[in-house]
């Protein structure tokens, strides 16, 4: 089994935990050039990371790898809930990252523009739900919603988007798990 993706990559740290205890092999990849994006050209279509190659079979996006690995590990479906859960976690991430991507092309992420605002009100909403289930111990339990969570926060933190002063429950939830196994070796500070 391999695992494609980068050592800074949010959803591929989400893999990575989810196979703390399973053995792969992971492959870093700078997916913005170079002979590592041809690698990902070939293989994923999408150009997105992570992917994950299985028995010839090649599976991308990290919800579709975790639907695939979960019977594998033993890992039980996520309900309704959960599922709910990991949309706003994903929603915040696609919202920094796509903030990121423009604002390293030269924009100015803070200017009134409506692409700008709707990003940043989707991820100040979304977070402020978060932060309230893990003010009530809703990822109490280090299941794939919780690794996802944690693998988002501390990128936030890693990457210096956000300040998180408002958001105790979350920055307690990080520190409460930093010990949970792979955490320092996927470490985005490592890339």
């Amino acid at each position: 089994m391999k695992l494609y993706g980068s050592q800074t990559s949010p959803y591929v740290r989400r893999i990575r935990l989810l196979l703390a205890e399973t053995a792969y092999e992971f492959i870093n990849l700078n997916i913005f050039a170079g002979p590592d994006r041809e690698t990902l050209a070939a293989l994923n279509p999408t150009l997105r990371i992570p992917m994950l190659e299985d028995n010839g079979r090649v599976i991308f996006d990290s919800g579709v790898i975790y639907r695939y690995l979960a019977p594998q590990l033993g890992a039980a479906a996520l309900s309704w809930y959960q599922e709910n859960q990991l949309t706003l976690v994903n929603a915040v991430t696609d919202s920094l990252v796509m903030l990121l991507q423009c604002s390293r092309s030269g924009f100015d992420t803070n200017d009134d523009k409506l692409f700008f605002n709707l990003q940043r009100e989707r991820v100040a909403t979304s977070l402020y739900v978060l932060e309230q289930q893990a003010a009530n111990a809703e990822f109490a339990n280090w299941d794939y919603v919780a690794i996802a969570l944690y693998s988002l926060v501390d990128w936030i933190m890693f990457r210096e988007l956000l300040q998180l002063d408002d958001y105790p429950a979350l920055l307690a939830f990080c520190a409460d798990n930093k010990t949970q196994p792979m955490i320092a070796d996927s470490d985005p500070r490592l890339g």
